[in-house]
């Protein structure tokens, strides 16, 4: 097999992967902008990234690996000086997430230098604003080529939320074409694994950005043959199909339905009853807070007629959840299922909160968490942060394919695989851990900031250090109380059965043995269902 046509086959796999919500400074309930993102793949490790920052000679070179496979890819100049990074934000709250959509196979070099990942990376280390970090990736690519397909990004500071789609022009062309457009502070927007920049204004050079040959090399390549105006990033380098529309887009609209009255408008899009693409941003209904944000990333389409948790796919114990492949065949018939913002694939999940009327090392926030958003804890990570909590990292060599009891994506997804074939029984039980431990660290962010903003005026080191250790307590206390969830599943739910419970605790009788147990068995419609298929074979005898 061809190495190219292994990277179309990635970009197929991929498609459905990662989801971007926005939320500009106005639109939201604290003044601070919002960005998410899910890194959603198979084969992807929860952990948090950290590079410190550094002071390098001249002339120094640093290897680049691709982010999804570390290959290597070649070697590029260092930059002369670094920012500390956690995780996807930088000690200046600048924050970068993406989506991949792939768009024209034709299109990916493939003796680029840069992939998508390490670009991220290497903006977050350079720039100080979401403005210098669009110039940083678009000089990078330009330089040392773009090895990547298509690639939507989320570029966000604590004032201006930009998003950026670009593409390369294909084997052995150095660059690529991209566009750039500000999300208006009282909007909102999303992308979710589907180019979302259609028409742009080529004449507000205040909002907009692009590469000076992003018209004239899609005409070259047949892709537009319009006037400028009528010019669409996304009908020209990633054209529409099936699964762009309802995997992608669809999560797009979930949000939209959300958080605007404009759900039910753009619902036709959705379902193939018309092309009208959705707008790139609206402003929403009402003020949006961090946490909306973080319950929004936990989103099943519940209550919408995307809903995947009522029928008979979501099993007796209505999983909002789908086995990968997304479409399957059964006879001479193609079918696929929904594919909603929260997925079991994630390696991590985060919710970015940048604050401009802070200082940044206290107004940058790095709301974390492993595995899927809507099985994790989102525990404070402060940006200038630089020491990683042991949980978030390849503890005791864990990794996708080893396990650690002390690694917080391990016992994430222990407890979500235990939930998973119960979960209508299973999942109030997480959602009040997880509600509990969100509501503490939400309800202490003021005193915590306040203590620290104190501490910044004495010694900066000394609020930073602070900063570091409660960003690393937070962590280990979801981590280890995660944990005990866990034990505490398996011990009520052992066997198909549950245990009685008082006062919070296991029930005993009166000699202090176990108070028996409840036989839930299947739910009512299940066993309908059950009879319906099965006939008379299970029916008793008169």
């Amino acid at each position: 097999m061809t190495f190219s046509l292994l990277l179309l086959l990635a970009a197929v796999v991929n498609a459905p992967a990662c989801t971007n919500l926005i939320v500009g400074k106005n639109a939201s309930a604290d003044g601070s902008t919002i960005v998410s993102y899910s890194a959603d793949s198979y084969g992807l490790f929860g952990e948090l990234y950290h590079y410190p920052a550094g002071v390098h000679k001249k002339g120094t070179l640093i290897d680049i690996h691709e982010w999804d496979t570390g290959k290597y890819l070649g070697r590029i100049e260092q930059a002369r000086q670094t920012y500390n990074v956690i995780g996807n934000m930088n000690e200046f709250q600048l924050t970068i997430g993406e989506t991949t959509f792939g768009g024209r196979p034709e299109l990916v070099d493939t003796t680029g230098i840069i992939d998508y990942g390490s670009l991220i990376y290497l903006a977050l280390q350079r720039s100080r604003t979401a403005r210098e970090a669009i110039k940083v990736m678009t000089g990078l690519v330009q330089e040392y080529g773009y090895y990547s397909s298509g690639e939507s990004f989320t570029i966000a500071d604590p004032n201006e939320i930009w998003i950026m789609e670009m593409i390369g022009k294909g084997p052995g062309v150095r660059g690529a074409v991209w566009v750039a457009v500000r999300v208006p502070d009282d909007c909102i927007s999303a992308h979710a694994n589907q180019s979302r920049i259609h028409q742009f204004d080529m004449n507000d050079k205040e909002n907009c950005m692009y590469s000076p040959d992003v018209v004239s090399f899609a005409r070259e390549k047949g892709y537009f043959n319009g006037v400028n105006k009528d010019f669409s990033f996304a009908k020209a380098y990633a054209p529409l199909d099936f699964g762009a529309r309802r995997y992608c887009e669809a999560r797009v609209w979930s949000y939209f339905n959300m958080f605007t009255d404009r759900g039910n408008e753009f619902l036709p899009y959705i379902l193939g009853e018309n092309d009208t693409p959705m707008p790139l941003f609206l402003k929403p209904s009402r003020k949006i807070s961090v946490q909306d944000v973080k319950n929004a990333m936990r989103d099943h389409y519940e209550g919408t007629p995307l809903d995947i948790s009522k029928d008979f796919g979501a099993g007796p114990y209505h999983a909002p959840y789908r086995l990968s492949p997304l479409s399957f065949k059964v006879g001479d018939r193609e079918y696929f299922n929904e594919r909603p913002i929260s997925t079991q694939q994630s390696g991590f999940v985060f919710v970015a909160q940048m604050r401009s009327e802070l200082p940044d090392a206290i107004g940058g926030v790095l709301w974390f968490g492993t595995d899927d958003a809507n099985m994790t804890v989102f525990t404070p990570v402060y940006c200038c942060t630089d020491k990683v909590p042991a949980c978030y990292t390849r503890v005791d060599g864990a990794d996708y394919i080893t396990f650690s009891w002390n690694s917080a994506f391990w016992i994430f997804n222990w407890v979500a695989n235990m939930v998973y074939p119960r979960y209508d029984l299973m999942i109030d039980d997480v959602r009040a851990a997880q509600t509990e431990l969100e509501t503490a660290f939400n309800d202490a962010q003021e005193g915590v900031e306040a203590a620290a903003a104190k501490l910044l005026e004495q010694d900066p080191a000394k609020a930073k250090a602070f900063l570091t250790n409660y960003t690393n307590m937070t962590a280990e206390s979801a981590f280890a109380t995660w944990k005990r969830l866990g034990e505490f599943l398996v011990v009520k739910y052992n066997d198909g059965v549950v245990k009685r419970m008082k006062d919070g605790k296991f029930a005993r009788n009166s000699i202090g043995q176990p108070a028996g147990v409840i036989r839930p068995g299947y739910p009512k419609a299940f066993l309908e269902e059950y009879v319906k298929q099965t006939g008379d074979r299970y029916k008793m005898p008169e």
